[in-house]
């Protein structure tokens, strides 16, 4: 087995980062009280975003991005360790969960990073903008 092959193997059995925040809105009850960056992004005139508004909507997405990126780069690397001890003959049990572990704290912190974004992001619009937003995201494009 390849290593790219045992590595996708890994993410589909851990499942993806992120794999609830990306559900259809009606499908996942969390989607349906945020709202995602390109959504404000899409719909900012519609919703009267103000200047003020965008620059920390925009300041709050790049330090979450720049979380993301250091997380995902540990992540890969602990997943690449995580593949090569279960390349291992024979596995070593005790090492490969302690690797899993690892592997699991670091989507725990992309999670985790991902809806604190969003979190900051709602804060951000007031009460009207978001009941906007809600009918804009029902509305066929």
């Amino acid at each position: 087995m390849t290593k790219l092959r045992a590595f996708a193997i890994l993410l589909i059995a851990l499942g993806g980062a992120g794999r609830a925040l990306a559900q259809p809105p009606g499908d996942d009850p969390i989607a349906r009280v945020v709202f995602p960056p390109e959504l404000v992004m899409k719909y900012s005139q519609e919703i009267g975003l103000d200047d003020g508004q965008r620059s920390a909507i925009r300041e709050k997405v790049q330090a979450a991005q720049t979380k993301f990126l250091n997380t995902q780069w540990d992540l890969q690397e602990e997943s690449q360790k995580l593949v090569r001890l279960l390349q291992a003959k024979p596995v070593d049990e005790g090492a490969v969960l302690a690797e899993v572990d690892k592997v699991l704290a670091f989507e725990r912190e992309i999670k985790r990073t991902q809806i604190a974004l969003l979190v900051r992001i709602k804060n951000v619009l007031t009460d009207a903008q978001q009941v906007k937003l809600m009918e804009l995201r029902r509305r066929p494009d």
